[in-house]
């Protein structure tokens, strides 16, 4: 780590105040002198003299002393307007194929890329890898089949304002008739995905064959210009 050089006592708290907008995490008294290049005393007083000041002047952040560190929080005053501003931005972010997989596995979890593309009728592959970079869905196991099983996030609860998964409401609510909730109750049932993934597995092994067909039909004719 290259040597640090020291900031002067009057630009100490706007350098400390900097380093915690940059982390994620509560950051020791330890890792923030160090990155201060000042004694921990210095720095110490330094994050105590921003909590003032950032509660003198009802500021929208606080700066608390949590976990073993020091971390930038919003001020709990504004909890209800920063929860629907967060869940709105999140939701913009996402395409409509990404609401539908979404929807799927939050619904339907722990279920597979095929599981997924059972319900949708289409290849969701792309759209569950980006839905892994958001970090609402991650691998929680493997299915009979070794193939790949995934689940929400604990980000998922809180971008949608849920406590667990069972907070979910009914996926028929969202249908506009009885046509479209019978559709969603066949789609979304075991024995619906079941049968798509055994016409898929029979396809795939349909494919081995004739292509274990023509590699025999190759052999012989290879075989006879020999």
């Amino acid at each position: 780590m290259r040597e640090v050089t020291p900031v002067d006592q009057g630009s100490l708290p706007a350098l400390i105040e900097a380093l915690l907008l940059v982390s994620s995490d509560a950051v020791s008294l330890r890792e923030l002198a160090a990155a201060a290049g000042v004694e921990e005393a210095a720095a110490h007083d330094a994050l105590e003299w921003l909590a003032s000041s950032y509660a003198d002047a009802n500021r929208g952040i606080q700066l608390r002393e949590v976990a073993g560190g020091w971390r930038l929080f919003t001020h709990p005053a504004f909890h209800d307007q920063i929860e629907a501003y967060v869940r709105s931005w999140d939701k913009r972010k996402l395409s409509q194929a990404a609401l539908e997989t979404l929807a799927v596995i939050a619904y339907h979890q722990p279920v597979s890329r095929e599981g997924v593309r059972a319900v949708r009728g289409v290849n969701s592959d792309g759209v569950i890898s980006s839905l892994r970079e958001k970090g609402l869905v991650r691998e929680v196991g493997k299915d009979a089949r070794q193939a790949v099983l995934f689940g929400t996030t604990t980000k998922f609860l809180e971008s949608f304002g849920l406590r667990t998964v069972q907070d979910l409401p009914p996926l028929e609510d969202f249908a506009p008739d009885e046509e479209s909730r019978a559709f969603i109750r066949e789609r979304l049932s075991g024995r619906a995905m079941e049968s798509t993934l055994e016409e898929t597995v029979s396809d795939l092994d349909e494919e081995q064959e004739l292509m274990g067909a023509y590699n025999e039909e190759d052999d012989a004719r290879a075989d006879g210009g020999a």
